[in-house]
């Protein structure tokens, strides 16, 4: 028997292992780009609770890029929301200056909202 037969109706090849033909087929090259804390997290997500969506995007090859546009929303999403929640309460340089302590604990309480929100809205919906 051949070891690779072409099948005219469907277009595929077919590769002999052991008594069967198993088609060959092949993930499409994928883009690469860098690995972020939220491509990770909502990587984890999709892998555990979107089967499905998981799937889809892994067998068309659009998972990296799909990952690599949530992470840089994310990330955009984040600095966007912490500077204007820190206009909004005042959290200015003055203030670093005058009180670190309390800049400090100000904008960890900004950060951690952030998080919330865009962990909430974006990463685990």
């Amino acid at each position: 028997m051949e070891k690779y037969i072409y099948d005219k109706n469907n277009g595929l090849w077919y590769e002999l292992q052991g008594d069967y033909y198993i088609p060959c087929l092949t993930v499409p090259a994928q883009e690469e780009r860098s690995i972020g804390i939220w491509r990770q997290r909502h990587l984890r997500y999709i892998k555990t609770e979107r089967k499905a969506l998981f799937a889809e995007l892994l067998t068309s090859g659009r998972l990296n890029t799909y990952l690599a546009d949530i992470n840089e929303q994310a990330a955009e999403q984040i600095l966007l929301l912490t500077k204007q929640m820190a206009e909004c309460e005042g959290v200015t340089e003055q203030l670093k200056a005058q009180d670190q302590m309390l800049w400090v604990q100000r904008m960890n309480n900004i950060r951690h909202r952030t998080m919330e929100f865009v962990n909430h809205e974006l990463i685990y919906a």
